[in-house]
């Protein structure tokens, strides 16, 4: 079991990564027109959908690692990479390809079911949460650290379902600069982790820098 501040910062992180106010504007674009037991529906979908992938892959963690032949400090500094690209995009109000391509916004527009794909499916978990679950997971061992890992992925998943459902009066209250401002705010914090991530594996890497 990890120090109550790792699951702390391990929450922080997966939010600021998931950023669910980042897909407000596309929620409401592939909702629009439906009724609001639809969106409440498609909000508890993406949720839903987000959990089970981020628990599938923090469990599998381990496995992945030893079939690519890697280590967690070569893992975690693929990952602080990955994470600092996106933070850059995100402190620009951008949407970042880590996240979802031109090509899979265009069809995104063309699927009835959205909850799944691509809400969940590549704008919310992507390489990012991925690489911030394995990498917390496999910081520590036990029953213990498991069921706490999976206990502040479901509080982030459940926030997650919160900022979806309540999409509509987020947005009108907000507007786009607000969106903008807490982006930024969420992409400085990610850019943060990423380097410390990053420095992490690097001492892992190399003992000689610590």
């Amino acid at each position: 079991m990890l120090d109550t501040l790792d699951y702390v910062r391990f929450a922080v992180t997966l939010f600021s990564i998931l950023d669910p106010f980042a897909a407000i504007p596309l929620f409401l674009l592939l909702t629009d027109g439906r009724s609001a037991k639809y969106r409440a529906g498609t909000a508890r979908t993406a949720a839903l959908a987000v959990f089970v992938c981020l628990v599938v892959a923090g469990f599998s963690g381990d496995l992945i690692l030893r079939l690519l032949g890697t280590s967690l400090p070569a893992f975690q500094v693929g990952g602080g990479i990955v994470l600092f690209m996106m933070s850059l995009s995100m402190i620009n109000a951008k949407l970042s390809p880590q996240q979802q391509t031109p090509e899979e916004s265009a069809e995104a527009g063309d699927r009835e079911a959205v909850g799944v794909v691509p809400l969940a499916l590549p704008l919310l978990v992507g390489p990012g949460s991925i690489s911030a679950t394995v990498i917390h997971m496999q910081k520590g061992h036990g029953w213990v650290h498991d069921a706490l890992s999976v206990g502040v992925l479901a509080m982030i998943c459940l926030a997650v379902w919160v900022v979806l459902k309540a999409a509509e009066p987020i947005g009108n209250r907000l507007g786009q600069t607000g969106l903008n401002i807490l982006n930024r705010i969420f992409g400085l914090l990610l850019a943060a982790v990423a380097v410390q991530i990053f420095a992490n594996g690097l001492r892992g890497l190399f003992p000689g820098l610590g």
